[in-house]
């Protein structure tokens, strides 16, 4: 026996569309991450990007479950003494970029390196419910009926 390994001709990439609207945010970051990495498919290279595009519209109607919204808190340093600072979810969700809360949840569950960097740009995530990729025919990816667990009523 031999150990399959894709070639980049072998790659058939599909475009996803997922709605976030009452999904728990980290069981919809595992599923988003498996996605852009490509092991849902039988062909999966470690090495190669084999992942598929995906589409993640009403990222502010995210949910979380417990009080991870006010008590998860996303650091930064200024680079000067004492310049530790913090913004908690629910504050970056209220805000200008609720993306982001999303869009740091999926890179946190990738591995590090090029390759994760280089499927990170297969992702794209919008605030609401308007998208510019209606010309790629996504396909609907339902989170929500995989698992009663997915959902979470606010």
């Amino acid at each position: 026996m031999k150990t399959y390994s894709a070639k980049p001709a072998d790659i058939d990439k599909k475009w996803i569309l997922i709605d976030a609207e009452g999904v728990v945010l980290g069981r919809l970051a595992s599923i988003v991450a498996m996605r852009l990495r490509g092991k849902h498919k039988a062909t999966f290279t470690p090495h190669m990007d084999m992942g598929d595009n995906v589409i993640i519209i009403n990222a502010e109607k995210v949910q979380m479950t417990g009080n991870k919204r006010a008590d998860k808190r996303y650091y930064w340093h200024t680079g000067h003494p004492g310049g530790i600072k913090f913004r908690t979810a629910g504050d970056i969700l209220e805000g200008k970029h609720p993306e982001r809360v999303i869009t740091k949840a999926i890179q946190r569950m990738l591995p590090g390196g090029p390759l994760s960097r280089q499927q990170m740009t297969n992702l794209r995530v919008y605030a609401g419910a308007e998208h510019p990729h209606e010309a790629q025919n996504p396909e609907v990816l339902d989170v929500k009926a995989m698992n009663p667990k997915n959902t979470r009523s606010a």
